[in-house]
């Protein structure tokens, strides 16, 4: 529960069709090994406690008088189980006569409320009609299992007093089916966690099916979804039951498992659900408080409380958020990124009526990703890569390798190539600001920046062209940029692309091309190989003497930063959990903290630089553009954020 995680699960206990005693205990069984796997919330499938497949025993009071005592059999045996289930079984409404196939929610051996079915299927293999009255607008109470005035109603969602961020909605198997499901009202209402229970059978491609609705339900409601499959046990007339469980957050599949009773658990980040509930201001609750908004809907709140703990990580968290780790998904996802970038440059370039595209190639990684996305725009326009005039400007740091680099790639890439070397014109200005060329200090490093942003607007001029900003969002985001240096350009390509993604994409290019131009592919695998730097300090015996990472920390765990304190909102201490899961034994919390910590200092104290940046195509979930994703005002401090890390360090 720490940190807004609850661990949840789908449960699909082996039962007996029509024995609900033995059904009971195999419930219950299960419940407990859920607690001892630290489960807080578990849905249980449609009907486990008679079995879905009864048939016309459901309308006998033999099988209905069995199903109430597995369950006051249930409510005993866990009364002292600190955890919210949802049980299916059929409930009697003696006053109108009528059957509800609904979900008992409860905790700690008390039913907290019955909620049934709204949407009963009557078509191919399903009739439930024929013994269940729809739940829809059902608001009543009844007597169950012992105890008097159960409340049951369609109506209702489940917030947790101890965990304010955790609101459970349920549904029943078919509702998700429906053009309108119940979990879309309960969502708008509040529910961050929807449980489904359910009983679909297993055709050829319904798991599919199954699958996409799951997980579409929990992007469009941004929520976690729960979904509970009636498996082993029900009966094989006709149909066949696999036990499919599914856990979904916001469009994402947690975790799955089919053809198998048992337990299927992970996490729901409840917290990072309402974060992007409250940052999409497309999802609008009907009204603005609790009480309107049950005024609003007809939905009203019940409350429960579980006992605060820490919640255990078992689901995965990637090291690298921005970069998919299955190999084909990469490469699309590369393909997909070079292209998005090429059009917004196409239609810039095509805008201003630029007879050239003007790119500064330094033999690095950022300058080699912007000069690709521009041929790939070139190519889109049916223009030759001789528009593209590609200069490489050495100076005091930089060396025969990197140089040398650049030139090939742009001979390679058939680019025009202009070759200025800026030390003379540097060296003038040192003199004239009274600058030593011994005092390597900042203003050494940013007037070879500045120079070279200056050769590069200056061609622009001389070619009607438009110079290609080469800067990473990893930069923009520790401000490891000269302001009205390389921060500045007309275009800026690699603006929301963080430099671990930046990678992938010259390396996705590199093996594209290693058949078919072998020497290009040689280029880029050597343009790989070399280490990060804005070679700003002179060379030592030929070699890079100045490493970026040595000096604002490595770029995985910046990236990881970003994509966790800036997308997502957490705060300090759950993205350093969230790196200590991610990165295990590579890195120390003494090293995550220090790094942590830069980020923050540099994030908060460099914003004047994101304040007015180029335009530059957004190509991911994250970005830093003022006009667009990111907001900040220069003069904020980060005080708060580095306060809470203190008590790490």
């Amino acid at each position: 529960m720490k940190d807004g995680w609850i661990k949840v699960a789908a449960g699909t206990p082996k039962i007996r069709v029509a024995g609900c005693r033995y059904n009971a205990e195999q419930i219950f069984t299960l419940m407990r090994e859920a607690a001892k796997q630290e489960v807080r919330v578990l849905a249980l499938p449609e009907l486990c406690l008679t079995g879905y497949t009864c048939g016309d025993l459901f309308l006998q009071d033999t099988l209905l008088d069995g199903a109430e005592e597995g369950l006051k059999t249930i409510l005993e045996a866990t009364k002292n189980l600190d955890m919210l289930t949802a049980v299916g079984l059929p409930v009697r409404n003696r006053w109108d006569n009528k059957l509800y196939n609904c979900a008992a929610v409860i905790h700690k051996g008390e039913i907290l409320r019955l909620i049934p079915k709204t949407y009963l299927p009557n078509y191919g293999e399903f009739y439930e009609e024929r013994w269940f009255a729809s739940g829809k607008n059902v608001d009543v109470l009844v007597d169950l299992a012992g105890e008097t005035n159960v409340h049951l109603t369609d109506s209702v969602i489940l917030a947790c007093e101890t965990m304010p961020n955790l609101v459970v909605g349920v549904e029943i198997c078919e509702d998700l089916w429906a053009p309108e499901p119940p979990s879309t009202a309960l969502a708008r209402a509040g529910a961050t966690l929807i449980l489904n229970l359910s009983a679909s059978n297993e055709v050829v491609g319904k798991a599919d099916y199954r699958r996409q609705l799951v997980c579409g339900q929990s992007a469009g409601q941004i929520c976690g979804y729960v979904y509970a499959g009636a498996g082993e046990g029900e009966s094989s007339t006709d149909l066949v039951f696999g036990g499919h469980n599914l856990i979904a957050e916001n469009g994402a599949l947690l975790a799955e498992r089919r053809f198998a009773s048992g337990l299927t658990i992970s996490e729901i980040d409840v917290d990072k659900l309402v974060y992007e509930r409250r940052r999409m201001n497309t999802f609008t609750p009907p009204a603005s408080t609790p009480m309107e908004n049950a005024h609003a809907t007809g939905i009203g709140r019940s409350f429960f409380s579980l006992e605060p703990c820490t919640t255990s990580l078992t689901r995965y968290i990637s090291p690298s958020p921005f970069i998919p780790e299955d190999d084909r998904a990469r490469a699309e996802r590369c393909e997909e990124i070079l292209r998005i970038a090429a059009l917004g440059l196409k239609k810039r370039l095509e805008h201003t009526g630029a007879k050239t595209a003007v790119v500064g190639l330094s033999g690095g990684l950022d300058s080699t990703l912007a000069v690709l996305i521009t041929v790939v725009a070139m190519g889109m326009l049916g223009r030759p890569a001789t528009d593209i005039i590609a200069v490489t400007m050495p100076c005091f740091g930089t060396t025969d390798r990197t140089r040398g680099n650049a030139v090939e790639l742009a001979e390679r890439l058939g680019c025009t190539l202009r070759r200025i070397d800026i030390g003379r014109a540097v060296k003038v200005h040192f003199d004239d600001i009274g600058q030593s060329m011994d005092r390597h200090d900042v203003t050494f490093e940013n007037g070879q920046a500045r120079e070279r942003t200056q050769v590069l607007m200056d061609i622009a001029n001389q070619e009607n062209g438009l110079v290609v900003g080469t800067g990473d969002l990893s930069e923009l985001a520790l401000g490891w940029c000269t302001y009205n240096g390389d921060h500045m350009s007309m275009y800026a390509v690699n603006a929301s692309i963080p430099k671990t993604l930046v990678r992938h994409l010259v390396s996705f290019v590199c093996g594209d091309k290693r058949e078919d131009e072998p020497e290009l592919s040689a280029v880029l695998a050597d343009i790989l190989a070399t280490p990060v730097s804005p070679e700003l300090l002179p060379a030592i015996e030929g070699k890079i003497s100045q490493k970026t990472e040595e000096l604002v920390g490595p770029y995985e765990l910046h990236d990881f930063y970003l994509y966790y304190a800036i997308r997502w909102g957490f705060p300090p201490r759950k993205v350093l959990r969230l790196a200590e899961q991610a990165f295990g034994l590579r890195y120390g919390r003494e090293e995550l903290v220090k790094w942590l910590r830069n980020f923050y200092r540099r994030f908060f104290g460099q914003q004047f630089k994101r304040s007015c940046l180029p335009d530059g195509p957004k190509v991911g979930s994250v970005a830093l553009s003022p006009r667009g994703d990111w907001r900040m005002p220069s003069d904020a401090v980060a005080a708060l954020w580095l306060e809470e890390l203190s008590s790490f360090s």
